[in-house]
Order: structure tokens, then C-alpha cells, then sequence
């Protein structure tokens, strides 16, 4: 189980990683078999399949970054409420308010369970 100062450390690690689109240093802070949960499908990803998607988001959404409203150490892991913000193809401005909640192990994470709204990820795919 994570102490908090090292589910803090792998939050940081995870999301300037994917602010950077970097997908290999995303796949070094997941467990090789971390699931990752939406609220939208209630479905699990494996770590490949999400790798494919923040792929996808690095194509799509130029000047990531995060705007952290919120990140406590939770027995085990941390949550973080946040908003993603970027630039999308077209010039114009996105913003997607975001909450996750993850099990942190042996600095690395085991389980992302994230909430989103699905129709702002929509304006993505234009």
C-alpha cells in the first residue's frame, strides 16, 4: 500500500507524462496489469488500450496541461479533480472537468478509475 508522499509523487509522475503525450513514461507508472475504469462505459482498459487512447489525445489536443483542483493521498493511492485544458485542431480552446481516483503500489499505479463526462471528449473527434 503507498504511503502518501509516494501516491502523491506517482500523481505527478503520471500526469506530466501525459501533459508531454509521453505514452512510454505513462506505461513505466502503470502496473503491467493495471486496469483503468470509466464512469461512461463502467468497462476496465488494460494498460495497451489506454496507452492507444492517450496516443490519440496527444494527436488531437495540442498545449495539454492540467489544471489541479484538488489532489489528497487516500488510503492507498490519491485522487485528483482536475480540469484538461488544450488546444484542439481547429484553433479553438478545450476544457474537460475530470475527477480520478487511484491505488498506488510499489510506485506504480494499479487501478485508475476515472469520471468524465463523455460528450466533452466529443469535440476531440472533429
Amino acid at each position: 500500500m503507498a504511503n502518501s508522499t509516494e501516491a502523491t509523487d506517482v500523481a505527478e509522475r503520471f500526469f506530466r507524462a501525459v501533459e508531454k503525450g509521453d505514452v512510454d513514461e505513462v506505461a513505466k507508472v502503470y502496473a503491467p496489469d493495471a486496469r483503468i475504469w470509466h464512469n461512461f462505459s463502467g468497462r476496465s482498459q488494460s494498460v495497451e488500450e489506454n496507452l492507444e487512447v492517450l496516443g490519440w489525445v496527444a494527436r488531437k489536443l495540442s498545449n495539454r496541461r492540467y489544471d489541479v483542483l484538488r489532489r489528497v493521498a487516500i488510503p492507498g493511492g490519491f485522487m485528483q479533480q482536475h480540469v484538461l485544458r488544450g488546444r484542439l485542431s481547429d484553433g479553438s480552446d478545450f476544457e474537460m472537468p475530470a475527477c480520478v481516483v487511484c491505488q498506488v503500489a510499489d510506485g506504480r499505479i494499479t487501478l485508475l478509475e476515472e469520471y468524465l463526462d463523455p460528450a466533452r471528449a466529443e469535440a476531440m473527434r472533429t
